[in-house]
């Protein structure tokens, strides 16, 4: 009988409880994610290969260089220091809400010298009546033992507090990896845009030293009077525009040096030397679809995604903290007014205290906290939308850009070869004396300026390339490609 008044008791309370909340009027809509049919390209982006980059995509053009380069940069770039403090940062915060659902035990010791009041509670007690086991007014009380309290998870506030910290944890480890590929592309940018001008410098030079001849050849005949000094100003000209271009090539080399330096953290000394090497030819790949592959792929894509997660777990933690919270706390140890009986069995004291904290008036503070967190969540999803769209967008037109590229680089080597075509001739009559030495050699001018723009294509080609590689995601892969769900 009295376990069933018990328990009748206890639901009675329980039912009083959950009435007495606090009601949730800001709870809001949650916006809706991105819809696959705008995770496409258009039909007519296409390259001549299909397929995702590699793991390791920078390895594929075989410059162990830029592999060095790379590889001092993923591990000493400051930018990467942050990213990795960021995700210790985030480790410590999941390891501090989940110990706030576990046993909680403290050691406790306390010494109180008081004067007791005789006008107080325990007034008798300022006596000084040794007869009674009064000795007041003065007393110095002394306790030991131990306290604990447990908190009991009935609403599940606790565990969404702990998985929305994971979230942002899983969200930090995907910022690395997107930091990692921005590095790597960038390193790869500036490397070949150092090789591109090292290929212009070398035409360039063999342009001025035409231009040279010319001007000794035109020189001579003016002083001779063959000829009229405007050929040999001319001529000077040529040869100033020629040297402003390797100037300008020059000094582009050090500025990407020291974009580079920045990159690697590395101080004046210690940046290696860059010998050329001839550029690559063409990696770019294009996937048939992209849809949710393109979201496993993109780290910045699955750190939004994370943190989206985390965002629904807060609005999970903010509608439990809505209903009553249980406790238990408890005390074992000894407490006495005379510190000589402090360690004696009858000091001996047991506290155990289950609590319930019922939430019925708040002044809205707890619907402003859970309206505030499904806003926030909207912003993340809205912001994940946008993200989707951007990277959608980055494929797109670096795959476009590429296309017309491949088209134009295509087009520049025939015109390369049909320019060739009257340097070769120029040079046969000369080697038969039926031209002179200056016009074989001015024959090449043309070749070397559209050789010029070939190279430059090509420049242009590779960063195309290596910005695909940087939209497509990488070499990076989530487990599991997940669609989002707000709750």
């Amino acid at each position: 009988m009295r376990s069933r008044h018990f328990g009748g008791a206890l639901a009675a309370v329980l039912a009083c409880a959950l009435a007495g909340c606090a009601l949730i009027h800001h709870n809001g809509t949650p916006y809706a994610p991105i819809p696959p049919e705008q995770i496409q390209l258009a039909g007519d982006i296409h390259l001549a290969r299909d397929g995702w980059p590699a793991a390791r995509w920078w390895t594929a053009y075989g410059d162990p260089q830029l592999d060095a380069l790379i590889e001092r940069a993923l591990a000493d770039a400051p930018t990467m220091v942050v990213a990795r403090t960021r995700v210790a940062q985030a480790k410590s915060d999941v390891e501090l809400a989940q110990a706030g659902t576990g046993l909680q035990v403290v050691a406790l010791g306390l010494l109180d010298r008081e004067h007791v009041s005789a006008n107080g509670f325990i007034g008798p007690f300022a006596r000084n009546e040794p007869a009674l086991g009064l000795t007041g007014p003065w007393y110095t009380e002394g306790i030991v033992g131990l306290g604990a309290s447990l908190n009991i998870d009935i609403w599940g506030k606790q565990r969404a507090q702990v998985a929305a910290s994971l979230g942002v944890h899983n969200a930090r480890l995907a910022e690395v990896s997107a930091v990692e590929l921005e590095i790597s592309a960038d390193v790869a940018q500036i490397y070949y845009g150092i090789q591109t001008n090292y290929q212009l410098i070398d035409l360039l030079e063999q342009s001025q030293q035409v231009t040279a001849f010319a001007v000794e050849t035109h020189s001579a005949r003016a002083a001779r009077g063959l000829e009229s000094r405007t050929l040999v100003e001319a001529a000077r000209a040529q040869q100033l525009a020629v040297q402003r271009q390797i100037v300008a090539a020059r000094g582009q080399i050090k500025q990407f040096r020291e974009s580079l330096r920045a990159l690697l953290g590395a101080g004046p000394a210690n940046l290696p030397d860059i010998e050329p090497v001839p550029l690559p030819k063409s990696q770019a790949s294009l996937p048939a679809t992209l849809s949710y592959d393109l979201l496993a792929r993109r780290p910045d894509l699955q750190a939004s995604r994370w943190l989206v997660e985390s965002s629904f777990d807060r609005i999970d933690a903010a509608k439990a903290a809505f209903y009553p919270s249980f406790d238990i706390k408890a005390f074992f140890g000894v407490d006495a007014l005379h510190l000589g009986d402090l360690f004696t069995h009858a000091s001996q004291q047991i506290n155990l205290i289950p609590g319930l904290t019922l939430p019925i008036f708040d002044g809205g503070r707890l619907n402003a906290n859970l309206g505030g967190a499904r806003s926030a969540s909207n912003i993340l999803i809205e912001q994940y939308n946008q993200a989707v769209l951007n990277a959608v967008r980055d494929v797109a037109s670096t795959g476009s850009r590429l296309q017309d590229l491949d088209a134009e680089t295509q087009l520049q080597t025939q015109k390369v070869q049909a320019v060739a075509f009257a340097r070769d001739s120029a040079e046969a009559h000369y080697r038969r004396g039926l031209e002179s030495r200056l016009t074989a050699l001015e024959a090449r001018q043309p070749v070397i300026a559209e050789q010029v723009a070939l190279v430059s294509l090509d420049g242009q080609r590779l960063s195309q390339e290596i910005a695909l590689a940087k939209a497509l995601g990488g070499g990076y892969r989530a487990e599991t490609p997940v669609e989002l769900k707000p709750r």
